[in-house]
């Protein structure tokens, strides 16, 4: 994972060339600068292809020629997708590609010419200033099963997204034409529901059927016990609904398709939750990560996705930070200000964090002592959210010590890292 900053530094000395490139859909342009900042040569501009990336290659290497200099340092704004391809190829190429803070660029772009002016000539040029100081990463870019659970948490959360829109618009649906319906059944996913659904049945077919026949066609078809009760409460919701009553013959094929699109959409994304906890089992560690109670595989899954391999990282902190996780400080002389975590890393990876941190601290007494801890102790108490997070820090301690070490949870030694704590088992 990243150097330390002054380890970044010393890395540029008189062998050093530094490019910047601004990445583009169609065109990138890139710049060069030596270590004291002075342009090496004109602007390169070259196309997102494996032609454009050919044309870089060959301009790095005539740079190396012209100049005598050996490292070559090449970096970009991690800003959108287009910049994947390229960072790829060099890493192919072995050239280690590096990523600049897009806050950094638009903060430096005036020290130049005291203008805040945008252009992909004069942005290239700033990445490969902030790069020749040293003020780049290393990303992270997963390879092998690490990949795949990248792409395959990707297209979990497309699914989820596509499942809401789908429920959005059969509620619209049925707010229009029959919004008595859900006060029948507490959600129109469950079986009987989703049957009068796939049927198309809309509160004037209802009104046509008898109880009798309505309740016979259920018995067969979904459920021998269902009760009588439920289709009185439906056919009386029916004969009283002030839903639309034009157009009905589309609003029963929008029935029908709504329905059948949630159903197949439920199913992909089993197949696919069996996949990725197939997948992350392959990961040292992960199985003993699973095993924490209030901890499933899905939330391993998604931390494996955004994180990648452990061994990329020395240290815990780096995925705290990388989290967004760490904390930012606000004080100035006797000035202190309320401390927060900066927010600024994967919003995803905080997102899992936090989701997993409320069953861990409701169901798994360990993390439950730890969570009251944190809410009650003398100095310092937080609030119920702080309190989520400060747990999953704490896990990301946790994790990376099971997946380097290959060492089974155990609360005892979690709460022996709490001083106050660890006391009171002494005592105990």
């Amino acid at each position: 994972m990243d150097t330390t900053q002054n380890q970044r530094i010393m890395q540029t000395n008189e062998h050093t060339i530094a490019i910047g490139v601004d990445v583009a859909k169609h065109k990138h342009v890139a710049r060069t600068v030596d270590d004291r900042g002075v342009d090496l040569a004109k602007r390169m501009v070259f196309s997102n292809s494996l032609e454009g990336f050919q044309k870089l290659q060959k301009w790095i290497q005539a740079l190396k020629a012209q100049t005598g200099r050996t490292q070559v340092m090449i970096g970009m704004e991690p800003t959108g997708h287009y910049w994947l391809n390229l960072a790829h190829y060099l890493k192919e190429q072995r050239l280690t590609p590096v990523v600049v803070n897009p806050m950094k660029v638009q903060r430096m772009k005036e020290m130049d010419d005291d203008s805040p002016t945008k252009n992909d000539t004069k942005d290239a040029k700033v990445i490969a200033q902030i790069i020749r100081d040293g003020r780049y990463h290393e990303p992270t870019m997963p390879e092998g099963v690490y990949a795949e659970l990248r792409e395959g948490m990707k297209l979990h959360d497309m699914i989820q997204e596509d499942l809401s829109s789908i429920k959005a618009q059969m509620h619209n649906l049925l707010d229009r034409y029959f919004p008595e319906f859900l006060t029948v059944f507490s959600k129109w996913t469950g079986k009987t529901a989703s049957y009068i659904l796939d049927q198309g049945y809309l509160p004037g077919d209802l009104c046509q059927r008898t109880e009798e026949d309505l309740l016979q066609e259920l018995k067969t078809n979904v459920y021998k016990g269902t009760p009588r009760v439920t289709v009185q409460k439906l056919k009386e919701a029916a004969a009283s609904s002030v839903g639309i009553k034009t157009g009905l013959g589309m609003a029963r094929e929008e029935l029908r398709f709504l329905a059948d699109q949630y159903r197949e959409l439920e199913k992909r994304l089993d197949r696919l939750q069996d996949q990725l906890e197939e997948l992350v089992l392959q990961i040292p560690g992960a199985d003993l990560m699973i095993a924490i109670k209030g901890v499933g595989p899905m939330s391993v899954a998604g931390f494996f996705a955004e994180v990648g391999d452990l061994s990329n990282y020395r240290d815990p902190r780096q995925i705290i930070k990388l989290a967004g996780l760490n904390i930012m400080m606000n004080q100035s002389g006797k000035y202190a200000g309320q401390t927060t975590i900066t927010k600024r890393g994967r919003r995803k990876l905080r997102s899992i964090l936090y989701k997993v941190a409320r069953p861990l601290a409701q169901n798994n007494d360990g993390f439950h002592v730890l969570y009251r801890y944190f809410r009650d102790r003398p100095q310092n108490p937080l609030t119920g959210k702080q309190a989520y997070v400060a747990i999953g820090r704490k896990l990301i301690k946790i994790f990376f010590m099971m997946g380097t070490r290959q060492r089974a949870f155990s609360e005892e030694r979690m709460l022996r890292d709490i001083p106050h704590l660890s006391q009171e088992q002494a005592a105990a």
